[in-house]
């Protein structure tokens, strides 16, 4: 069961359009199942055609208004609408009754047992769903005392779903992005575009602020990807920037201008006071404990992107899917004694998650870095307390930016991380389940869903190995590969050796004793 709240001016042509047919003559039998009084008292009467006159009932939800003692709100009409879930039973109208009894409680607008609370009613024209109509003034002459009614309205869904047996839906705590506007979807469909531009828009934030060191380079990248930027600077420091809010050039409103979203409207996470906690210097500790990156600059920390060489690529790769390997059984171990300490590393499995989406070019890639972010969020974008896994995690997603498709040797290395991930993403969905939230638990599962299709997709684009390839591959690595591609990872608590052994086919073999094969000396029937 879901709630959504929205703010009008008039009663009276919110009431015509409940009572009314609908877009699509939809609504049937409109009536009152509670209000402020007795129901059937509030109902208005017939008129000779069959139409309601919703002339009484409007000017009774209006009294309040008028006996105001000082100025209103500009849009005093509250209005929520709720809805049950597609597989719910069908509830009666005593049950939707109690819903919105219970809502109205919560939200503080008629509590119950207080007599001068706001003038309200309920309206069912539908199976599935009811409107609650309120006048923002309460009947002693003063304006009705609420805040974050949004979040009221959620708690009291989530009650009525355990009451009523129904459908259980996630809390309002702001670990889901936000959603597109019917008014975007419907203008991306009209358009002939495959998603609406808050969704694009939101994809190249994240995948900027995965890669990017700090603000400068982020800005970099998301001009780079063609994205719009309109920062904001501060009234009282000039120069100092306090937000921004990006757009795509194709995307203008009917003045012809561009239409921009702040980075709190497209996640909550996307912030810029929170995208610079991602990018504070850390503290010494941790950044001991990232370790050395395959392919890094000496003493820079920064690729030296023009001059790797594709084993180099190869390094990285493989390094990215050890970090993964590492993360996963970081998150798997905390899970069972302090899930609380696994939050950044399945923070960071966003970050890696969006860039290998980048890199690769894979449509299975984005699907499942979307499908994962809302398990990734900490609740109301609060920011999870550091930690060496989740450092090492993005060291190796910046790592991985500056790279481009796989190709050769590359393809094994890229199908290992995408398995590695496939395991971080599932390690996250058991701590979802661990700590009770079983719709972030869900968003990781289905992650790993579209990780499978993404190495499939990905396996049938490798390019076939002839007999000199896998010559080539199989070549024997000097001892000075073997220490660079086995970048320092330190053991878990309780473990002597590396979190996770690199998966086969992602890195060199260590030298060892040569195995000679000799032919069979007889041969038997079946040869």
């Amino acid at each position: 069961m879901i709630g959504k709240v929205v703010r009008g001016s008039h009663a009276g042509g919110l009431l015509c359009y409940l009572y009314g047919p609908g877009r699509a003559n939809e609504h049937i039998d409109p009536h009152l199942v509670a209000g402020f009084g007795d129901p059937a008292e509030l109902e208005p009467d017939r008129r000779l055609s069959g139409a309601p006159d919703l002339r009484r009932l409007a000017g009774l939800l209006a009294q309040p208004l008028a006996a105001l003692g000082w100025p209103g709100y500009d849009k005093p009409v509250w209005h929520c609408s709720v809805r049950a879930a597609p597989g719910d039973r069908v509830l009666s109208d005593i049950e939707w009754a109690g819903v919105a009894t219970e809502i109205m409680h919560r939200t503080g607008l008629a509590s119950k047992g207080d007599e001068a609370g706001v003038r309200w009613v309920a309206v069912r024209h539908a199976d599935d769903h009811i409107h609650i109509v309120a006048t923002l003034a309460r009947q002693d002459g003063t304006r009705p005392r609420f805040w974050n009614d949004f979040y009221r309205v959620r708690e009291a869904c989530r009650s009525a779903e355990e009451q009523l047996g129904l459908r259980v839906t996630p809390p309002a705590d702001r670990t889901a992005a936000r959603r597109p506007s019917r008014a975007e979807t419907e203008q991306a469909a009209r358009r002939g575009r495959d998603e609406p531009p808050r969704v694009t828009l939101r994809r190249h934030v994240c995948g900027a602020a995965a890669g990017a060191r700090t603000e400068r380079e982020f800005f970099d990248q998301l001009a780079s990807a063609g994205v719009l930027i309109r920062k904001r600077y501060s009234t009282q420091h000039p120069g100092q920037v306090t937000g921004y809010a990006v757009g795509l050039p194709h995307h203008r409103g009917r003045d012809g201008g561009v239409i921009w979203y702040g980075g709190g409207k497209l996640a909550a996470d996307l912030t810029l006071p929170k995208l610079r906690g991602r990018w504070e210097p850390r503290s010494r500790s941790t950044e001991r404990s990232v370790g050395h990156v395959p392919g890094a600059g000496v003493g820079t920390g920064r690729l030296a992107a023009d001059d790797l060489t594709p084993g180099e690529r190869e390094l990285i790769y493989g390094h990215a899917a050890r970090q993964a390997a590492h993360a996963a059984e970081h998150i798997r171990h905390c899970a069972r004694r302090d899930p609380g300490r696994a939050a950044d590393a399945a923070w960071a499995a966003a970050d890696a998650l969006h860039i290998a989406a980048r890199v690769t070019n894979s449509g299975a890639l984005r699907c499942a870095a979307d499908a994962y972010d809302r398990a990734a969020r900490a609740p109301f974008g609060r920011l999870p307390l550091c930690t060496s896994a989740g450092n090492r995690l993005r060291t190796a997603a910046r790592a991985l930016a500056l790279m481009g498709q796989p190709d050769g040797d590359a393809y094994l290395a890229a199908l290992a991380l995408i398995g590695n991930l496939i395991m971080l993403t599932l390690a996250v969905a058991e701590l979802r389940q661990t700590e009770r939230q079983a719709v972030r638990a869900a968003a990781a599962r289905a992650a790993a869903r579209h990780l499978r299709a993404a190495a499939a997709d990905l396996r049938s684009r490798a390019p076939r190995s002839g007999p000199a390839d896998m010559r080539r591959r199989s070549r024997r690595w000097s001892p000075a590969d073997v220490a660079r591609y086995g970048a320092a990872t330190p053991p878990l608590p309780g473990r002597a050796g590396p979190a996770q052994p690199a998966p086969v086919g992602t890195g060199p073999t260590a030298p060892g004793p040569r195995r000679t094969v000799r032919p069979p000396t007889r041969a038997g029937p079946h040869r």
